[in-house]
């Protein structure tokens, strides 16, 4: 089933309407397996309200410390805020993802809209790629050219891929559930049904932070067509080691030292630089009243994690640009994802760290800049099939994002050998 000539055999005729956020997309489907192209387009009031809250922002007093212990400091949020208010410029997002092929469809009563490209190249083997918090599509969409066009960008036409990004429900311009049970197995499965729906019988699943998360799901589930997963923030830690870190307890004797590397990492997530996840996982909705309501308070919630999470020693422009970050941050205000997107961490309210059992084909790619850098001799324990396992010397939390050329030849490499 090739999904352009399904989606023009719907469309054919069908009205454009203005949905209630304010985002274009094709009148209702004719049926709930349908698949309809998508177009953005904000409408210039949303920007404007956003640059008037942005001017009409107070601000708290400076930290007391001169590092980030406290949080972002406040010198290099104005300036983020400031640009953000002034020269930054929507439209040139828009268009980036205006220029990809964006459809819409609908799986369980929630639309899930989806970026879906297709390799020139034959037998490209087909990839559902999922993004993570407080990221979106806008994690992925640089990798799409080295995956699908590997022969531009110093692959081979065997290394192709066919690409299929999904916003996650409550994020980006997906649905947002108005009821619970939209949880990370109910991501997995639907996932897999949007891979068949279009017309996909075999195909593999990669990601980072959720997206990790959904596809060791996915592997968890084995339906039917997956062939493997690849994951670059792997679930490894052995059942002893969580434990000593839930209890704030010592690390165990006898570990080595990429072991203890990882559990002082974990233990530094525990006590200082979890409290982000505690909110979601506890009090999404009344977090959400403060975030929706204030673009400074939503940039600066989300440039914290970035300036910690990138392989940057805290400074996320130096592995990211200004505007990239703001194209992320801009997103989630105006689809107003902030509470709908916290959701899934109350929906999941599980460690996504602990150690999984997982028995299909399995690559890990570990990066240096990750929460932890997972051992081989625990990957190994927990990904019982581990047909690649690889450590980077770049790239961070934000991997696909930051490293885009060197996170597509790690794919290309970790699923060579399940290519058909």
């Amino acid at each position: 089933m090739k999904t352009q000539s399904l989606a023009g055999t719907i469309i054919a005729g069908a009205l454009l309407l203005l949905s209630s956020s304010g985002f274009t997309q094709t009148a209702a489907p004719l049926s709930s397996t349908s698949i309809r192209p998508y177009h953005i387009s904000v409408p210039q009031s949303a920007i404007t309200d956003l640059r008037k809250r942005i001017e009409l922002t107070r601000w708290p007093e400076r930290e007391t410390v001169n590092d980030q212990s406290q949080g972002v400091k406040l010198d290099r949020i104005q300036k983020l805020v400031k640009y953000w208010g002034t020269d930054y410029d929507w439209r040139k997002a828009e268009a980036k993802l205006n220029s990809l092929p964006q459809f819409i469809t609908t799986i369980d009563g929630l639309d899930i809209q989806f970026v879906h490209v297709r390799s020139k190249h034959k037998n490209a083997l087909p990839m559902v790629l999922t993004h993570g918090w407080p990221g979106s599509v806008f994690e992925l969409i640089k990798i799409i050219g080295p995956l699908t066009d590997p022969t531009k960008y110093g692959g081979k036409a065997e290394d192709a891929f066919d690409v299929v990004i999904p916003s996650m429900p409550g994020y980006g311009f997906s649905g947002k559930p108005t009821d619970t049970g939209w949880d990370a197995d109910h991501i997995a499965k639907a996932w897999d049904i949007l891979m068949k729906r279009l017309g996909y019988k075999n195909y593999v699943s990669s990601g980072g932070d959720w997206g990790s998360v959904v596809a060791d799901k996915m592997a968890i589930q084995q339906p039917k067509g997956l062939l493997g997963i690849h994951v670059n923030m792997p679930a490894t830690v052995p059942a002893d080691i969580a434990t000593a870190l839930k209890n704030g307890e010592p690390a165990p004797s006898g570990l080595s030292a990429k072991e203890l590397a990882a559990f002082k990492s974990l233990n530094h997530l525990y006590t200082k630089g979890g409290g982000y996840a505690a909110m979601m996982v506890t009090r999404p909705q009344t977090l959400g009243y403060g975030l929706s309501d204030s673009p400074a308070g939503l940039a600066a919630f989300f440039y914290d994690k970035m300036n910690e999470w990138t392989y940057s020693g805290g400074d996320a422009e130096k592995s990211l640009t200004r505007d990239e970050i703001l194209d992320d941050i801009t997103l989630y205000w105006l689809t107003n994802s902030a509470t709908s997107s916290a959701q899934l961490y109350w929906e999941n309210n599980a460690n996504n760290f602990n150690a999984v059992d997982i028995s299909i084909p399995s690559a890990v790619t570990v990066f240096p800049g990750e929460i932890y850098q997972a051992p081989k001799s625990w990957t190994e324990k927990a990904y019982h099939n581990l047909i690649y396992f690889n450590e980077v010397n770049k790239g961070g939390h934000f991997a696909q994002w930051e490293e885009p050329q060197l996170f597509a030849e790690e794919l290309r490499a970790a699923f060579k050998t399940l290519r058909k």
